[in-house]
């Protein structure tokens, strides 16, 4: 798609999405709301574990470290300004708690390779998990509240509909920059062949960690507005394992290591799940299963790599045609 063409649809594709809750019921605001905040999710992980080939099974201890971060700091230090304005600073306190987490462990962790960094990673959110809920000073196991930022006369759905938005494209235009540098070429060089990579010359171990920090302050982020967006929490409503394996589903399923491959795989799941599969609660999760197994091993390369492939046999199908 030709640059100006690839703007035009942006444009109109984020005026369709801006009017929609107008037309949308409290409920499909709600399935397109938690789309939003899972594929932001995807995107995010993606930066590690799609481009650079590390992938983490511990990515929701960040949605946890975010939102505990909100909520802790505005119970201690207080809360400045009202409506949405007063999110921006605990917002803002989530990220860089993130990030700094992020920055302490990533030189141990990154070390590690494959499975090892998988469960390392694994490991790292169930300790942080267990010190949250253990620890009083946290009030994970009983729970911390965070003010409702939604302004009075905004239907709270809307509120957090614009807000992951928000958040989901943030999250996709990092993504997209990130690509088309040089730092996006390092994560790839890194994921094809690291010791090749360092041999020529690519500072493995800066860009590393460097989407290691960037991938944990997007999630925290939206583990800080998930944190809002429930009002009350407790531990094992932000630590949650499934935060983590749907991530890594979900870019499985779309195409991992790809621009639209995360948004397109969460849409994909959350269709099935949420809307074709309402109806049947008892059997959700086996059917949910089955899907995802058959789509992985009949598209190894995710909906994308499947039509990217289709595509190359149509064009060696006419090449063989013409004289």
């Amino acid at each position: 798609m030709k640059k100006p063409l690839a703007i035009l649809t942006g444009i109109v594709v984020l005026a369709v999405l801006a009017l929609l809750p107008l037309w949308l019921g409290p409920f499909y605001t709600r399935v397109v709301q938690f789309f939003f905040f899972s594929a932001a999710l995807a995107l995010s992980w993606n930066i590690l574990g799609g481009f650079a080939g590390y992938w983490s099974f511990g990515h929701t201890a960040f949605i946890g470290i975010g939102a505990f971060s909100a909520a802790l700091f505005g119970m201690n230090v207080g809360t400045f300004g009202t409506g949405p304005v007063s999110m921006i600073v605990p917002l803002l306190v989530a990220g860089l708690v993130c990030g700094l987490f992020a920055a302490v462990i990533a030189y141990p962790t990154l070390r590690l390779r494959g499975i090892y960094f998988a469960i390392v990673m694994l490991g790292v959110s169930q300790v942080v998990s267990e010190l949250v809920n253990n620890i009083s000073w946290f009030q994970g196991g009983v729970g911390v509240f965070l003010t409702s930022p939604v302004p009075s006369g905004v239907a709270p759905e809307d509120f957090y509909y614009y807000m992951f938005g928000g958040l989901l494209l943030l999250a996709f235009l990092i993504t997209l920059l990130i690509k088309h540098t040089r730092f996006g070429y390092a994560l790839l060089a890194i994921r094809e062949d690291e010791d090749t990579a360092m041999m020529l010359g690519v500072a493995t171990e800066r860009y590393k960690i460097l989407a290691f920090v960037l991938s944990a302050v997007l999630v925290g982020l939206l583990g800080a507005v998930y944190g809002y967006s429930v009002g009350y929490f407790t531990t094992y409503t932000v630590f949650r394992l499934d935060f983590s394996l749907n991530m890594i589903v979900f870019c499985l399923i779309g195409g991992i290591g790809t621009l639209f491959g995360p948004i397109i795989g969460t849409a994909v799941m959350l269709f099935i799940t949420q809307v074709l599969l309402s109806r049947f609660l008892d059997i959700h999760l086996l059917i949910t299963g089955l899907i995802v197994v058959a789509i992985i091993l009949l598209m190894p390369g995710g909906i994308l790599g499947a039509l990217s492939r289709s595509r190359r046999s149509s064009l060696a199908r006419k090449a063989e045609v013409q004289p």
